[in-house]
Formats: C-alpha cells, structure tokens, sequence
C-alpha cells in the first residue's frame, strides 16, 4: 500500500495538524454501496501511518461486493476533507478512498465519484452542486413522530413545530457554521416531524463529505437530544416522503465561470446546460437504482396523495420551470434542481450518476425537448409520450444491469457488484411477510 498515499506535508500533515488543533483521536470512514458509514477510530499518534498505508479492512464485512477470502482493503483518508466533530472538538472525521492490492478499489462510491469528476475535468468541467437534506426526527422507537404536538394536515414552514425542535436544528446548523458549510435555512417540512437543512453549494466531491458528514452529526445529535434522525425515504405511509433535491451546475476549471448561465438563453440556461440536462432526463430510468436505492424508495415516487395534499416528488421524466411537480426543475438562471433522488441516496453515486449522465448528454448532444409548464400533479395524466419512473426496486435494479450506458460510464464490474447486492436485498424484502399479508390474506 506504499503507493497508496504519501505522507503529507504543511496542512496535509495530518500529524501536525493533530498537534495544532488538539485533536486526539481520527475517524477514518469511508462508505459502502449501500450508503452505510463504516469507520476505523485511529489516536492521533498512528495516523501517520494511517495517512500513509490507510487502515485496513474486511471488505466482505460490509455491503462491497467481495468475498471473505479478498485481501485486505485499505481506507486512505484525504485530509482535505477534515472535519473536527463539533460536539467532540478533539476527535476529526476523514473521508476516505479504498485500496486494494495497490490499486483503487473500482467499486468504492467515492473512488467512483472521483473518477467522474476527473473525465470532466479533462474536459474543462467542473461540478459544482448542492443538496437539501430531509429527514424526520422520531421517538428513539422508530415508531412514530417524536413531537406529539406535530399534526397539522399541512405541516410544512409550522413555526411552532419548528421552533418545539429548536435545540437540535440550532446544534445542527451551529455545526455547520463551525465547520464553515455556509447554512443559511433550517425550516419544518411537508410532513409531520421532517425537517430540512440547508448549505451553500461547493465543488461535488466536497458536497458528497459534508452530505456523508450531515447525516452523521444529524443522527449524533438527534440521539444527544433524544430523538432519533432518519433518512428513510417514506417511514410514513400517510406522509410525504423525504428527498434529497440536487442543483447542479457545471463550471470552468478554475470556477469563476458558471458555463450553465447564459443571459441570452431559455429561462437563463446555456445551450451545454440543455445538453447535460438532456443527458439527466435520458439516462433517469436506467439510473434511478442509484438515485432511489431502497425498496421504500419507491414508496415515495409512486406515492398516493398525501396527508398534506401533494407528495412533492416526481413519477415521470419530465422537466419545467419554476414547477415542483416536475423531476427537474429550473429555478432560476444557471442551475437546476434534480428532485429524483431521495434521503436514502448514496451521497456519492448520487453525484456521480447525474455527471456520468449530464457528460453523455453533452457529448452525445442530447435535446431535453420543450419543457412541459403544466401542473403534473393535476394534469400529467393528459401529457402523451412521456416516460415512467420505475415503479418498483426490481424495476430499477434490472433497468440498471442491463444498461449499456451504465456499464460504460461505472465499468461493467461496478455494474454488476452494486445490481448482485441490490438484488439480494430485493429478495430479503420479497420473502419477508409483512403485517399486510397476514391481514388480507390469512384466510384466503
């Protein structure tokens, strides 16, 4: 693994920066393909050696396509992307990339995201994004909303609520201002209990960490607090479900110059933002496994009416303007906002999915078509030709393995490990029995 990583030096030095901050201890993370978190704690007198060889892992012990009998697989921690832990100042967080056998390991989400954004750099694109984090706060069960106040049918910007949840939101967003993100609103959401925090955007990879980070430091302080954060898509069949909206942009190499804004354009946009978001609305049904993972995430697409009177989230693949009833949205000039992806989203192949996507579109010169500027909710059932989300995880899972594109653009290995582990747990869920089976079908 000497190849791996060199030891840093100035303010890449990790050692040195443990003297001069205090830190005692580092988390070494790193995530799998399912969004799971996984971490080594290393005291600041090791790490550097950590920085150097990474800390080793059992890649089979967590959701990573690979056998008991693989190698060791190491996390090198990139220390650009240090954050020391609000509520614990002397411990730091390191994102890390997976090696293995001196090589990146191709399934790893972030070597995946960083690989993308190095094709758009050859290119002269740099992605620059953000993401509004939803979640609920529940009981520590799991069972059910924690605020016993919180019923209104229409929920969403309830001052009262939102100020009964104010000593975590404000432990939260001061984390945020602490690590400098730049957060700038917090505000109850559509359903009863969800919130949502935001940030400014940044370059792709420093959103993906600080997305990975947030859900960390939500759940943490949720749990200081009492309560327990998820980002479950839908936990509440009655409820509107929790997404992950992403605005994208692209930008020259040195990011001065938004290449999505152009004056003379539609509703603001530059003929390359067309053509990336042409290459979005393209590849949305064969990569929506990425953007939806889980069974329950298709609970929330192809949801009824909710209590609230909307669901907020898309089952087509359409886009308009400042119209939330689409999948894409264009807010304002020299951006738009991808309201496919839900809360259980893999913060990394999330990013990368919509550039591999919106690159095609580029190169290929793909044409989104004319904006539909209709309600979707209301009137989507008149608009002919236009095409479906996924109504199910199986859907998704076989739309993804079978992509060519998608085999192209991740690698056909990737392709495979992330539908063969998606696949397992669609049969997990498919042979469970659930409540609603033995009610209606008991006594059939």
């Amino acid at each position: 693994m000497a190849k791996a990583a060199k030891a840093g030096k100035g303010n890449d030095d990790l050692a040195a920066i443990a003297r001069e901050r205090g830190i005692a201890y580092f988390l070494i993370a790193y995530v799998d393909l399912f969004g799971a978190t996984r971490a080594k704690l290393v005291p600041a007198s090791a790490i550097a050696g950590m920085q150097k060889a990474g800390a080793g892992f059992a890649g089979f012990a967590t959701h990573l396509d690979l056998s008991p009998a693989d190698a060791d697989m190491f996390a090198v921690p990139d220390p650009a992307s240090l954050m020391v832990l609000p509520w614990k100042k002397d411990v730091a967080w390191l994102a890390a990339d997976l090696w293995m056998g001196g090589q990146p390991l191709a399934q790893a989400p972030r070597v995946i995201l960083k690989r993308k954004l190095a094709e758009a750099a050859a290119l002269g694109y740099r992605m620059r994004t953000g993401v509004e984090c939803e979640f609920f706060l529940l009981a520590p069960d799991g069972a059910g909303v924690g605020d016993a106040g919180d019923t209104a049918d229409k929920p969403c910007y309830d001052q009262q609520a939102l100020m009964r949840r104010f000593d975590v939101i404000r432990a939260i967003c001061d984390g945020m201002q602490e690590l400098g993100w730049g957060p700038y609103q917090n505000d109850h959401e559509d359903a009863n209990g969800q919130f949502e925090m935001n940030w400014e955007y940044d370059d792709a990879l420093r959103t993906a960490d600080r997305h990975v980070f947030f859900k960390f430091m939500a759940r943490t302080l949720a749990e200081a607090h009492g309560m327990r954060a998820t980002f479950m898509p839908k936990p509440f069949p009655n409820l509107t479900g929790s997404g992950c909206h992403a605005h994208v942009s692209l930008w020259d190499p040195a990011g001065r110059r938004n290449l999505f804004e152009d004056g003379a354009g539609e509703l603001g946009l530059s003929a390359v933002a067309y053509r990336f978001l042409g290459g979005v609305l393209h590849h949305a049904t064969d990569l929506c496994a990425l953007f939806a993972p889980t069974v329950n995430s298709y609970k929330r697409l192809n949801a009824p009416v909710t209590r609230s009177g909307a669901t907020w989230s898309p089952n087509t693949v359409t886009y308009g303007g400042n119209n939330r009833t689409h999948m894409v949205r264009i807010p304002e000039a020299g951006r738009f906002e991808l309201r496919l992806m839900d809360a259980a989203v893999n913060p990394y192949l999330g990013q990368a999915a919509i550039l591999a996507a919106g690159l095609d579109g580029i190169a290929q010169g793909r044409d989104p078509g004319r904006r539909l500027d209709v309600d979707m909710y209301r009137d989507g059932h008149k608009v002919k030709g236009v095409r479906r989300l996924p109504l199910y995880l199986l859907d998704a899972i076989r739309l993804f393995e079978k992509s060519a594109f998608a085999r192209a653009a991740f690698g056909p290995d990737v392709v495979a490990s992330y539908a063969r582990l998606k696949m397992a747990e669609w049969d997990d869920y498919a042979r469970s029995v659930s409540e609603w089976e033995r009610r209606a079908t008991l006594d059939a």
